[in-house]
């Protein structure tokens, strides 16, 4: 099915095919993130084009769901955090004042879960924030003396809930993962205060509503995972701007172009995969050479329109490994780029 070149031949990566849309979708595009870890392990660049011949999802809220997220919402859920913090009565002792604003969050993030069956919060409870479930501290990087709460991981929980404003106060984490779990409704703007956050992974959830453009606001974010969601509508320009290493955006319902600016990105990856992006691969993507290691818009509403810009990624970072390429008629571009290098 794949055409390859010669042995000899030092090229990258490049793989475009044709295929239809099983039942098993979603366990595909997993299985395909696995078999590019390892394809990246060599260096290799990687770039699929891939048309499926129907899209569908099946991330539909339940009603009772959807009544809560309305409720919350009517509640002022998602308003900016309160000054009000030193107005809140906790009576407990605290190894420092960060660590009681932990506290509090978390404390919130509890009240706003209504669904735990692998009880992943059930210890949730006293001052030793530290002990809890997914919960991780370490050394304040400002003060080496005192703890603060640095991370959160609730990976493959299946906690059903919603993110509180309160989650404002965990001020001092670097990561939050929340992989395949059942959280709904809209990221607060609060979250900006997490102002060392470096992960953010809300992959497999229940999110809703357009690409949460608060994230952008946070300084020191590498890495961003809004995979499996249900968000909407465009994606900003300014995601392209920032310097991020990974971007995951497959498999929510986004629906636009593909912004100009994409090859200002300095990301390694890059995944578009499963939304309604339309339209041409931006010609920026030419100064992507030296940073893009995968590229995958599969299963969208792209023209066949290939820049020839795209050439300049053949003599970037990984120009030594072997080309191949299964043939779709509206990208011609990239066969005279064959025939260049052949």
């Amino acid at each position: 099915m794949l055409a390859g070149k010669g042995q000899d031949e030092e090229l990258p990566l490049i793989i475009i095919q044709e295929v239809l849309q099983t039942n098993a979708l979603r366990q595909a595009t997993l299985g395909l993130t696995t078999q590019l870890t390892q394809m990246l392990a060599s260096g290799c660049f990687v770039v699929f084009l891939v048309s499926f011949c129907s899209f569908s999802s099946s991330f539909a809220l339940t009603d009772a769901e959807a009544a809560f997220i309305a409720r919350r919402q009517l509640l002022g859920d998602n308003e900016e955090l309160s000054n009000t913090l030193e107005e809140m009565t906790v009576n407990l002792k605290f190894e420092n004042d960060r660590l009681k604003k932990a506290y509090i969050g978390l404390q919130a993030w509890k009240k706003a879960v209504y669904s735990d069956p692998f009880k992943f919060t059930a210890n949730w409870e006293g001052a030793d924030v530290c002990a809890y479930k997914g919960v991780f501290c370490d050394q304040a990087l400002d003060d080496p003396t005192i703890t603060v709460v640095a991370g959160i991981d609730l990976n493959h929980a299946d906690i059903a809930g919603h993110l509180p404003v309160e989650i404002g106060h965990l001020v001092d984490v670097s990561l939050i993962h929340l992989n395949s779990n059942r959280f709904c409704g809209i990221i607060p703007r609060s979250i900006k205060n997490l102002l060392l956050l470096d992960e953010a992974d809300f992959s497999n959830n229940r999110f809703v509503g357009p690409f949460p453009d608060v994230l952008l606001e946070l300084p020191k974010l590498k890495y961003l995972d809004l995979r499996f969601n249900n968000f909407e509508g465009q994606v900003p320009s300014g995601l392209f701007d920032k310097n991020l290493d990974a971007i995951f955006l497959n498999d929510n319902r986004f629906h636009s172009i593909i912004p100009e600016n994409f090859g200002n990105s300095n990301a390694s990856v890059v995944v578009l995969a499963n939304n309604r992006f339309y339209g041409c691969i931006p010609k920026s993507i030419g100064k992507m050479g030296n940073t893009l290691d995968e590229l995958i818009v599969t299963n969208n509403e792209l023209s066949g329109c290939l820049p020839e810009e795209i050439s300049k990624l053949l003599h970037g970072k990984c120009s030594k490994e072997p080309l191949y390429l299964a043939q779709i008629g509206q990208f011609h571009i990239l066969k005279e780029l064959l025939r260049e290098h052949g």
